[in-house]
């Protein structure tokens, strides 16, 4: 006799469907069952077929289709030709419909499409802290945005936020006595986005900040004349690049994330 065979069926590449069968069959002592995978499936006739190759094999056919169509088909197929066929996502979706009075999207391939977008979010993530501060200026060049000012305009938490949204975003600190990175001048200028930041708020910003460190709030890094010396410098990198530059005083991460996320899908407004 030959080894026994389940048919797994999808619309899709069918992974779901074959881990629920496999997830099935570690509770057997039945190592030689054979696994078929028919995947995108588009077509009655294909399913037909699957149900004839099944019945002369003496095989199950377990299948994830959405549209309710082709899930129908197969079911009074297999029971025309006396085939077991196990539904093993239609009963979920239809429970799920009647009773949280939901309409099915009944697209095939959701859960990759899905996947593709956690991991672009992760990637975008690790791309952040990757290049996060101007660690490594290379990271300009792959950069979806770049955004640049001077300490304490909120770049690093803006870069995470941005990275949810599944951008890439390197930041930079712009600072007097160091040179910006030549790749700033490299990238096209509207991927550039310069924070700037009143002199007075930032004073403040910079203050609490040593305090939290238990430094003294008087150190040159708070002092307001050293301030307004970085964000004078800071204005001529940005004007030198000629990229758009967003107050961020008296903004939230989320007020100022909108605005890079409105003059980047919409450049020219």
């Amino acid at each position: 006799m030959n080894n026994p065979m389940i048919y797994v069926v999808s619309d899709s590449v069918g992974e779901t469907a074959e881990l629920v069968v496999k997830a099935a069959l570690s509770q057997f002592n039945m190592a030689n069952i054979v696994i078929k995978r028919v995947p995108y499936v588009e077509d009655t006739a294909t399913l037909a077929e699957v149900v004839s190759i099944a019945k002369l094999n003496h095989a199950i056919v377990g299948f994830t289709l959405v549209k309710p169509d082709m899930r129908q088909f197969l079911i009074s197929e297999a029971e025309k030709h006396g085939v077991v066929v196990l539904d093993i996502i239609g009963p979920l979706i239809d429970r799920i419909q009647h009773s949280y009075q939901l309409q099915p999207r009944f697209e095939p391939g959701m859960v990759r499409k899905l996947d593709e977008d956690y991991f672009k979010k992760v990637e975008a993530i690790e791309f952040a802290v990757k290049y996060d501060d101007g660690r490594d200026p290379r990271g300009i060049l792959r950069a979806d945005i770049v955004l640049l000012g001077v300490s304490r305009t909120s770049k690093t938490p803006l870069s995470q936020f941005l990275a949810h949204k599944r951008l890439k975003v390197a930041n930079v600190p712009i600072v007097p006595e160091v040179e910006p990175p030549e790749e700033l001048f490299q990238v096209a200028p509207e991927k550039c986005i310069g924070l700037i930041i009143s002199p007075e708020k930032l004073n403040n910003i910079r203050r609490e900040r040593l305090k939290s460190l238990g430094l003294n709030d008087k150190a040159i890094y708070a002092n307001i004349h050293r301030i307004k010396e970085e964000l004078v410098f800071f204005e001529s990198v940005v004007e030198k690049i000629g990229c758009p530059v967003i107050d961020v005083s008296n903004k939230a991460v989320e007020e100022t994330a909108g605005i890079i996320l409105n003059l980047i899908q919409h450049p020219s407004s």
